[in-house]
């Protein structure tokens, strides 16, 4: 029997149970707070339905486990208790101040593009040193492939990858190979294109304006059961899929002035899933505020995440290395700010931003590296490019090593994107599959003026509605094993295998963080502890100053051509070093 229950406050009269495999309604009964439900004795696992409110059509469940025909098709009825599990040992992989993730889309990290074909991508990933593997959303969105940040039914895994058997299969089989997952999750916004979870309760309020319509209903009338929406659905895939922690997206985009805000209250009940389970589950938030409230401690007045991305960094790194001022940009380049975000983990912590015209940020107060996560890439700003170009098609060979030295040598938690390891020359472009022609022509002319401040030409931005521009997105394996992209890979390994042998590299206090450049040399430099990271911009050999005495060169990117004498480190040009004392 199958207990069939559903939110749904604004039904004036009735609703129905819609079973359209029988062709049949069955009218379910009014309770306390607007939820209607209905016992069905031979219903079960399998069994597809929707429900009706006054008389109108069929809509998918909000709560929906599985949409195997998509978003505005029925829900079908899912038992989580009859998958094999086999990872009942498992207790979680290395904590977050020693991990390293990976990000990786679905859709594009195997030629397949699904759940099962990404298991056999697993063995590359524990010979590379990673320690969780990150999903990019992976709730039911319109279409079968897009990047997932407009999913609708939220409970649901994506029936192109292989819907909640699929998903389970991989992350059973990645706590096998000794590694964590964390899923992304999107609590700020829905995608339009199915979402009916307005016309069943308020869902949204017209409070706050956001880039995407009304605003999740966090804090109006209503939003109790909204809450509770949300942070079930986190359980949900900690408890039910075993994910070993969550990515929240842009949480600046969330509005909530209740006293306690919406993530406190994630926390909250992570930590105490945690706790039941006695296996270590985490949240990740994205945020563009530099806040430090979002990972300090509610006891300190924070939010309680366990950790946030660190844009800061990244566009630090990316304008050093690429000369790149444009649109967002413009309030970094040179290596002044790559040695603020080293050793501050925020460039702007209460400093002037150009780009805004203000004061932005807040400094990190008594908070350790490692609660930040560092990387060269990610999907947002390889994909939000006009032809989403990865570093290697900005970047000379010598400066995506400089690159991966300083993201793998950083105080942070590192982070790669699918391919990063290796240069792949794919492309990650943003890509769609609305069945609504004229949403997918307002998305596309949308991308191309929001580019505009970029000084790229809105013919150059790919149709995302186009299945080329996904096609182009999906990994090429085979540049793998090929020069130079296997020297590159080589160079990721060792220099993993390094960030784990030495102690220094875990160490995530900033004051043992200490940055020294010369802009018109072309010279940066970073110790941390007794290593020490030395690096040549110049388009000429030239001798870096390094600090402590005793040094010898434990990885070089140009070993031939690197030499040590006199408290100097001599590298050629677009080349890196790593010092540390013998032995």
């Amino acid at each position: 029997m199958t207990t069939f229950s559903v939110w749904a406050p604004k039904a004036s009269e009735r609703v129905d149970l819609v079973l359209p495999g029988e062709g049949r309604r069955i009218g379910m009964t009014l309770g306390s707070g607007g939820w209607w439900s209905v016992d069905v004795p031979e219903a079960g696992p399998g069994t597809d339905y929707q429900f009706s409110l006054d008389g109108g059509p069929a809509l998918p469940d909000p709560r929906s486990q599985f949409q195997p025909d998509g978003v505005h098709g029925p829900s079908r009825v899912v038992d989580h208790g009859a998958f094999q599990w086999t990872d009942a040992l498992w207790r979680g992989a290395a904590p977050l101040s020693g991990a390293l993730v990976y990000e990786a889309h679905v859709g594009t990290f195997t030629p397949e593009g699904t759940f099962e074909s990404a298991i056999s991508r697993l063995p590359h990933l524990v010979e590379l040193g990673v320690t969780h593997l990150e999903l990019l959303p992976v709730a039911e969105f319109p279409g079968i492939r897009g990047w997932g940040y407009d999913g609708v039914a939220l409970f649901a895994p994506h029936h192109a990858y292989g819907g909640p058997e699929g998903l389970k299969r991989l992350i059973d089989a990645a706590h096998a190979a000794g590694l964590g997952v964390i899923i992304d999750v999107v609590y700020n916004h829905l995608g339009p294109d199915g979402n009916y979870l307005g016309a069943y309760a308020p869902y949204f309020t017209s409070r706050y304006t956001t880039p995407w319509g009304e605003a999740v209903n966090y804090d109006d009338a209503g939003s109790d059961e909204v809450r509770d929406f949300v942070a079930d659905n986190a359980s949900q895939w900690l408890d039910h899929y075993h994910a070993d922690g969550l990515r929240l997206d842009a949480v600046h985009a969330i509005f909530d002035t209740s006293a306690v805000h919406i993530l406190e209250d994630l926390a909250r009940g992570v930590a105490t899933l945690q706790a039941r389970l006695g296996r270590r589950k985490f949240l990740i938030a994205e945020s563009d505020l530099n806040d430090p409230k979002l990972i300090r401690s509610p006891e300190a007045g924070g939010y309680g995440m366990d950790a946030a991305w660190s844009d800061d960094f990244h566009h630090a790194l990316h304008s050093a290395l690429t000369g790149e001022t444009s649109g967002y940009y413009e309030d970094f380049g040179g290596l002044e700010p790559l040695g603020r975000a080293l050793e501050r983990g925020y460039v702007y912590a209460g400093d002037h931003s150009p780009h805004r015209g203000r004061r932005h940020g807040r400094p990190l107060t008594g908070i350790p590296a490692h609660r930040l996560l560092g990387y060269l890439q990610n999907h947002d700003q390889v994909g939000n490019r006009a032809t989403g170009e990865r570093s290697a098609a900005l970047m000379s060979p010598g400066r995506l090593h400089i690159a991966a030295a300083l993201v793998l040598c950083a105080p942070f938690v590192p982070m790669l994107f699918e391919g990063e390891e290796w240069g792949a020359t794919t492309p990650f472009q943003y890509f769609t599959d609305h069945v609504d022609a004229e949403l997918g022509r307002l998305v596309c002319e949308g991308r191309r003026r929001e580019f505009a401040s970029f000084g790229w030409e809105p013919e150059d931005v790919p149709d995302p509605q186009d299945r080329a521009t996904f096609e182009r997105s999906v990994l090429d394996w085979a540049e793998r094993d090929k020069d130079p992209h296997a020297g590159l890979l080589q160079w990721h390994k060792d220099l993993i295998a390094l960030r784990r042998r030495l102690p220094a590299l875990s160490d995530g206090d900033f004051e043992e963080v200490h940055p020294t450049w010369d802009e018109d040399a072309g010279w940066f430099c970073l110790s941390r502890g007794p290593i020490t990271v030395a690096v040549n911009l110049a388009d000429h050999a030239q001798a870096v100053p390094v600090p402590g005495e005793a040094q010898t060169v434990l990885l070089a990117s140009e070993p031939d051509a690197t030499s040590l004498a006199d408290a100097a480190v001599t590298l050629p040009p677009d080349a890196v070093a790593i010092l540390g004392p013998p032995g």
